[in-house]
């Protein structure tokens, strides 16, 4: 099991440097950051940590599906998948929805299109030349020169029931969302159905971290006991900075 923490966007993006290697001084497996709108560019931001370190691994949780064609994105993490092989960890979600409609992207069935998308990308990460014609996803002989040598994983970031079962069929993994306990979280892994017991599928959760950081311990072997690989902490909006919980998270 490993641990990560979250570098929350409301921090300014200068300020994530010093994080990046604060977090890989601590010992930490992974950072994670955030593609809200309207704050960091994720792909720009984990770029920038991962030039500043060189063990650390990388997440973007999420790219929001509505808001890039497939193949810019897949073309994004195909450069940082061979710049900094296996450092890299991309996931793709719905994103929120007001903010998809707040720039003219909101879709009347995002399961349709992130279905479409996540077959799409990962088959341009395999080195495929893709043809589709979906409802959302149209892609006619589209080929990276430059695909990946090693094939990150691509997770799908999910909540509901069926968003979970599509990250299970068509991902390499689960990115489960904050907030859930122990119990939801076990449940969550089981709806994503047969494909979460796959070898390599990857079980990842955003846990928030407790108020008291006594309780630290407990609650990340609580989630790591349900099913998780990596337990991810979460900071809190008020303090976003996760450098307070380093120590403790890479201990």
């Amino acid at each position: 099991m490993e641990i990560g923490v979250v570098a929350r966007p409301e921090l300014p993006p200068e300020e994530l440097p010093a994080i990046a290697r604060a977090a890989q001084d601590a010992g930490v497996a992974q950072l994670w950051l955030w593609e809200d709108c309207f704050l960091h560019g994720g792909t720009a931001a984990a770029a920038v940590a991962l030039a500043r370190t060189e063990t650390l691994q990388v997440g973007v949780g999420l790219y929001p599906a509505p808001l890039r064609n497939p193949a810019a994105v897949a073309m994004e993490i195909a450069t940082l998948a061979r710049i900094v092989p296996g450092r890299f960890l991309p996931v793709l979600g719905h994103g929120v929805l007001e903010w998809m409609g707040q720039v003219g992207n909101r879709v009347a069935s995002p399961m349709t299109l992130l279905a479409e998308y996540t077959a799409a990308v990962r088959a341009l990460l395999a080195g495929e030349r893709v043809s589709t014609s979906g409802r959302y996803v149209h892609l006619d002989r589209v080929r990276l020169d430059h695909p990946p040598r090693t094939v990150p994983p691509v997770l799908v970031g999910a909540r509901g029931p069926r968003t979970l079962r599509l990250a299970g069929d068509l991902a390499d993994g689960v990115l489960l969302d904050s907030g859930l306990t122990p119990a939801q979280t076990r449940a969550a892994l089981a709806d994503c159905g047969p494909g979460a017991a796959a070898p390599g599928f990857r079980r990842i959760g955003y846990v928030a971290v407790p108020d008291d950081p006594a309780a630290l311990p407990a609650t990340v072997r609580a989630h790591a006991d349900a099913g998780l690989d990596t337990v991810v902490l979460v900071p809190p909006a008020a303090a976003p900075d996760p450098r307070p919980w380093l120590a403790a998270a890479g201990g």
